[in-house]
């Protein structure tokens, strides 16, 4: 027999990094082994979750694409070690790319790595309507505009309530400081600002096909360190684009069943978090986007900043301040790829 759940939100609905993001489920970035392994695990349980709460999502995969001969090697290894660490993917050619993502720019592309694994879901569509959805479905009590305000197992304060638990899950994002701030003071967690920007609808009259990365992605997601190749990629990239370099800049495409395109975006580490944005930054991404991608009618419709905590060295954080209580945070930009599995992880003892 189930557990009772009760989840607390302090916001009248969820505002922070979860609704913030891409709406990327991207298992090509995890690294070999069990974070990838969590990570298609994961993948799999969002497909199940959507499918049966009838929400919009495609399985439209990835495309890494290159335009310089040193991407193009990173590439071509990745591609050839792949097979015997569990990725599925395959090197296409200038003409296989344009079959699958006819918008991106062919002159001068040399190649791109595709990759079926990838989900693309509307962060701020799932996160609004999954609640209602576990509480219909499952019977889940939720307690939104209801901030906690202490934990002393078995019970808990939030809001004007008391409750009581068996276990209390804290699952706090980039919050350091209402709860557990002494830990969170020695565990070595910051914070990581992103600045990103959303299209106007296209609707149905121009879809870009696969989730779309380029060169500079090469250098920022774990996977692709197992590539002898890669140091040469990342010493020319940052020689020729230090700013890119200085702001953690990557530049990944997405686009929702709108049609609106997301795009971004930048890293700026650090426990303060400046509440002013930099209009430059978000140029910078619009300039390297367009050395891939033929966007008709760019329109930029939205722009806001994420924020969510990381951990220098762990994939994630993970303790247990008392008998009871579980505390889980620090996925930095991996939330939602690793959400389900992390969770499965954490529940059966595993993570």
């Amino acid at each position: 027999m189930g557990s009772a759940v009760v989840l607390f939100e302090r916001n009248p609905r969820a505002v922070g990094a979860s609704i913030r993001n891409f709406g990327m489920l991207w298992p090509i970035g995890q690294p070999a082994g069990d974070l990838h392994a969590m990570a298609m695990r994961s993948r799999d349980c969002w497909r199940d979750v959507l499918r049966m709460a009838g929400l919009w999502h495609d399985e439209c995969g990835s495309l890494h694409l290159a335009y310089r001969p040193d991407e193009l090697a990173v590439l071509q290894e990745f591609a050839a070690k792949a097979p015997a660490l569990g990725y599925t993917c395959a090197l296409l050619d200038p003409a296989g790319v344009g079959q699958r993502a006819p918008s991106v720019r062919q002159e001068g592309l040399l190649g791109g790595l595709w990759s079926p694994a990838e989900v693309c879901v509307d962060p701020r569509e799932v996160v609004a309507a999954l609640p209602g959805w576990l509480q219909e479905r499952y019977g889940v009590l939720l307690r939104f505009n209801t901030a906690v305000r202490n934990i002393e197992t078995p019970y808990l304060e939030a809001g004007s309530e008391v409750w009581k638990a068996n276990h209390i899950y804290v699952c706090a994002g980039d919050d350091f400081q209402t709860l557990y701030s002494d830990l969170f003071a020695d565990s070595g967690l910051t914070r990581c600002k992103l600045q990103m920007m959303r299209t106007a609808a296209y609707g149905d009259r121009w879809r870009i096909g696969p989730m779309l990365a380029a060169g500079l992605t090469l250098k920022h997601y774990a996977a692709f360190q197992i590539c002898e190749s890669l140091p040469a990629l990342r010493e020319r990239l940052d020689a020729e684009m230090p700013e890119y370099a200085r702001y953690g800049i990557h530049v990944l495409v997405s686009q929702n069943g709108k049609g609106e395109v997301t795009l971004g975006d930048t890293h700026e580490y650090g426990l303060e978090v400046g509440p002013f944005d930099k209009p430059h930054l978000d140029e910078l991404v619009l300039d390297y986007l367009k050395t891939f991608l033929d966007i008709p009618s760019l329109q930029v419709a939205q722009r806001w900043h994420g924020v969510y905590a990381k951990h220098p060295e762990k994939p994630y954080f993970l303790a247990q301040p008392a008998e009871g209580v579980t505390i889980v945070t620090g996925v930095g930009g991996a939330g939602m790829t690793l959400s389900f599995g992390l969770a499965e992880a954490v529940l059966s003892g595993q993570a």
